[in-house]
C-alpha cells in the first residue's frame, strides 16, 4: 500500500481515538493516538508527524498550550484543532499561533481525509506571515494561500510578529504599515534583524498618509508595497514569483 501520511490524534475521548484510528487506518494512513497534551509532546519528541489532530479541550494542559510547545519542536508539522464546544477565544488563539484550521465535532470523515490530503501539500509549501490588525485581511490571506500549499501564520500587531519571527524562519512576510503599538516600518526593521533572509512586502490603505514610511521601508530593502483593497490574484502571483527567485518552488 502506498504511504499516505503519518497522523497523531490527540483527544481524551478514547472511543473517538479508537474509531478514527480504525477508519483512517483502513484508508491507508498510519495513525497514533494520545490522550493528553503531555503524552502528545513526548510522542512528538520521539518522531515527526505529517499532521496532528488536536482537541482543544484536553485535561490539565489544553490543546492550544500543547500546540505551542509542539511547534517549538516541530515547526513544520501541520496541526488541525478539533472541538465540540464553543471555545472561540481558544480557537482564535490557536489560529493566530499558526494552527492550520479548526474542525468541529462530530467530524465528517470525508472532510477529515480532505484535510489530510491538503495538509500534505501545505507541509511542503513556503512559510508566510501576515501582520495586520484587520481580521478580514488575515482571513483572506490564510484561505487563499493555504489552498495553494503555503503555510500561513498571522499576527495582529508588530510585537506579536517579532515574537513569531524569532520562533520560525518565515520566507515571506506581509506587513500592514498602520499597526497598533508599533508601526509596520518598525516591525519590519526588528524582524529584519532576526531573519534578514525573509522577503518583506508592506501593505497600506493609506497611500498618502503612509507615503514617508513606505519610502523608508523600500530604502531598507522591502520587496514592494501593495495597496488596499488588495487584488489577491496579483498578490498570489507575487508570492509565486518571490519563491521562484528564492529557489523555494
Amino acid at each position: 500500500m502506498k504511504y499516505k501520511a503519518n497522523i497523531l490524534l490527540v483527544d481524551d475521548n478514547v472511543n473517538l481515538n479508537r474509531i478514527m484510528s480504525l477508519i483512517l487506518g483502513r484508508k491507508g494512513y498510519e495513525v497514533t493516538t494520545a490522550e493528553t497534551g503531555f503524552e502528545a509532546i513526548d510522542m512528538v519528541k520521539e518522531k515527526p508527524y505529517d499532521i496532528i489532530f488536536m482537541d482543544i479541550k484536553l485535561p490539565v494542559m489544553d490543546g492550544v498550550e500543547t500546540y505551542k510547545k509542539i511547534k517549538k519542536m516541530r515547526s513544520d508539522t501541520v496541526v488541525m484543532m478539533m472541538t465540540a464546544y464553543a471555545v472561540e477565544d481558544l480557537v482564535q488563539e490557536a489560529l493566530r499561533e499558526g494552527a492550520y484550521g479548526i474542525i468541529y465535532k462530530p467530524m465528517d470523515i470525508n472532510k477529515v481525509v480532505g484535510i489530510i490530503e491538503e495538509a500534505k501539500k501545505i507541509k511542503k509549501g513556503a512559510l508566510i506571515m501576515v501582520v495586520d490588525d484587520d481580521p478580514g485581511t488575515c482571513t483572506s490571506f490564510r484561505n487563499i494561500l493555504n489552498k495553494q500549499g503555503y503555510r500561513v501564520g498571522v499576527a495582529n500587531n508588530g510585537d506579536k510578529a517579532i515574537e513569531m519571527a524569532k520562533n520560525k524562519k518565515y520566507d515571506i512576510i506581509f506587513i500592514d504599515m498602520k499597526l497598533p503599538t508599533i508601526n509596520g516600518l518598525e516591525t519590519y526593521m526588528a524582524i529584519k534583524k532576526v531573519n534578514p533572509e525573509a522577503v518583506a512586502v508592506v501593505m497600506t490603505a493609506y497611500r498618502h498618509e503612509m507615503n514617508e514610511l513606505v519610502d523608508e521601508a523600500i530604502r531598507n530593502n522591502v520587496y514592494t508595497c501593495i495597496y488596499k483593497p488588495l487584488d489577491m490574484g496579483e498578490t498570489l502571483k507575487m508570492v509565486e514569483d518571490i519563491m521562484k527567485r528564492k529557489g523555494g518552488r
